[in-house]
């Protein structure tokens, strides 16, 4: 009797852990409930498990700095360096991001110690696989342009890229042209490199994932897919805004970028149709990896809304030839090579040409002296007026 009452209790034992292993596996996937139980009865790993602990502390956001210490300090290149790896052994992934209120430009220089004049870089030990300029088109933002240097410098030297920072700067006070200026950094950043990639990029875009790679693909792509004021989502199909990457190919290929579009909204669209009509599309990082912090502002005094954006993209398919890199006259007024990046100041116009004609006054027409009439495509008199850094 007590023989057959074991057998049931050891029956029922079987059965109750038959069920809680079918609901551990059907709880949160079959495939992750699976890897668990193997693990249970393997020995301890502590390869994977420093490795899990990194991921771990990786998902709340590590210090963009922590990996640079191990970066060789000595330079020795030379005909014999070793390419580096096709994945850098230094990509931490996410980022944590935070914008310190006492952070000065002098510190960024401090903790970048192998950035040289200008803004360059490359890896000291080996020859970087990939060579990339980022073009920034600036005006009064250097609160902003402080802080996305931070974060960029050593966010691309874990990617052991060699990179040029340029920050192009529109002078005077007319209404800013964002498309424009990255056609100036496009032509000012070629004459200086054979660059293979170009990565156009908001001044007030923060990467939060180095896995997110400044290197371009064999297509035009979008690299900030996933921004905090979208809520971490694409806001619609067609977007490139923000941050995107072209390869010298593929800029000549769709005539650059747009000239007329002045005030804020609609060059993005414009380039996005271009990337189409051109007989290319866009590539994108997933939205785990893509992910920016916008820098909070307002819109910027001198870059209001753009009132004619809609109706000059419905004419993008018969003007792109027409109007892009091909007809981008502007007129180069300094370049200064500053510790952390090139600061290219330029006179790009307005809406009326590169010098435009003043407007004929009462008085003229009347043959009497007239005032003196203000040009605001006229630089100022100081070549950096309105940029700070020196």
């Amino acid at each position: 009797m007590v023989s057959i009452q074991s057998k049931w209790r050891y029956l029922f034992m079987f059965l109750g852990i038959q069920l809680v292993v079918m609901a551990l596996l059907s709880r949160e996937g079959y495939q992750k409930r699976v890897s668990y139980f193997i693990r249970i009865f393997r020995k301890p790993d502590t390869t994977g498990l420093s490795s899990r602990n990194h991921t771990a502390a990786g998902s709340a956001g590590g210090d963009v700095y922590a990996n640079l210490s191990h970066i060789s300090k000595a330079h020795s290149h030379g005909d014999d360096m070793p390419y580096c790896p096709k994945t850098s052994p230094f990509i931490g992934g996410p980022i944590h991001v935070s914008f310190p209120s006492r952070l000065t430009l002098e510190e960024v220089q401090r903790k970048n110690p192998l950035v040289v004049r200008g803004g360059r870089y490359r890896p000291p030990d080996c020859d970087a696989r990939h060579k990339t300029a980022i073009i920034i088109p600036h005006r009064h933002r250097e609160h902003h342009l402080k802080f996305l240097l931070y974060y960029l410098h050593p966010f691309l030297q874990r990617q052991q890229l060699q990179y040029g920072i340029y920050v192009i700067h529109q002078a005077g006070n007319y209404t800013f042209n964002r498309a424009k200026l990255m056609n100036v950094g496009f032509r000012e950043a070629m004459k200086e490199e054979d660059w293979d990639c170009l990565f156009f990029h908001d001044v007030d875009l923060i990467p939060e994932d180095d896995r997110n790679t400044y290197i371009c693909d064999s297509n035009p792509k979008h690299a900030a897919i996933a921004m905090d004021k979208f809520g971490y989502k694409l806001p619609y199909k067609m977007y490139f805004g923000g941050v995107s990457a072209l390869t010298p190919l593929h800029y000549l290929k769709m005539n650059g970028f747009p000239n007329n579009y002045w005030g804020w909204g609609g060059e993005d669209d414009d380039i996005g149709v271009r990337v189409s009509l051109a007989g290319m599309y866009i590539t994108r990082p997933s939205l785990k990896v893509g992910r920016y912090k916008m820098i909070k502002h307002k819109l910027d005094k001198g870059n209001d809304v753009n009132p004619k954006r809609f109706n000059m993209l419905a004419k993008t398919r018969q003007t792109w030839k027409l109007d892009g890199m091909n007809t981008a006259e502007y007129e180069t007024i300094s370049r200064q090579y500053l510790p952390l990046y090139t600061n290219i100041t330029v006179n790009i116009g307005t809406e009326d040409g590169l010098h435009p004609s003043p407007p004929t006054t009462p008085a003229k027409a009347a043959g009497k002296p007239a005032g003196k009439i203000l040009d605001p495509a006229k630089p100022p008199a100081k070549p950096n007026e309105g940029h700070s850094e020196k």
